[in-house]
């Protein structure tokens, strides 16, 4: 055994030790044996498909960016992102107040308190994180937002 291997050998077995003189159980993580699954639509590009539109993985669900493709002000497109975040939360098992993490992508940074007017209380009294940002271009689709988020599924 190499003295570097010993050693760790020593400080883990002083280790477990001292959790038992403590009381404590020392557990072993199991390793994760969960598997990525597509659950909502593939948008295809005509060779391959180019991104799925949600993705679980384990417990855990990724909803890919949602925009609002008519004309319309930045409260009607916010509305319709968000509600149709919701529709896609609920047919996957988790819900608005179970998003944990939210980007969203503004066409122009100058409708951000407007967006908020609509976006407040939409998760609930425990809003997730959020990242805001201003895209430099425009959203694709002309959509005046587009929002994602990931969820916990139960």
């Amino acid at each position: 055994m190499k003295h570097n291997e010993k050693r760790r050998s020593v400080l883990k077995n002083i280790g477990m030790g001292m959790a038992g003189l403590f009381g404590m159980a020392t557990v072993k993580a199991a390793p994760v044996k969960s598997k990525k699954e597509v659950v909502g639509e593939i948008v295809d590009d005509q060779k391959m498909p180019l991104f799925s539109g949600a993705v679980r993985h384990g417990n855990t669900l990724y909803i890919a960016g949602k925009g609002a493709h008519f004309d319309g002000d930045i409260k009607a497109h916010t509305d319709h992102v968000l509600n149709e975040l919701q529709k896609e939360l609920e047919r996957n098992g988790s819900s608005m107040e179970q998003v944990l993490k939210v980007n969203v992508y503004l066409a122009d940074l100058a409708d951000y308190h407007k967006m908020n007017e609509v976006y407040r209380g939409r998760f609930g009294e425990n809003p997730p994180v959020r990242t805001t940002v201003a895209t430099y271009g425009g959203v694709p689709g002309d959509s005046l937002v587009e929002i994602d988020c990931i969820a916990a599924v139960e």
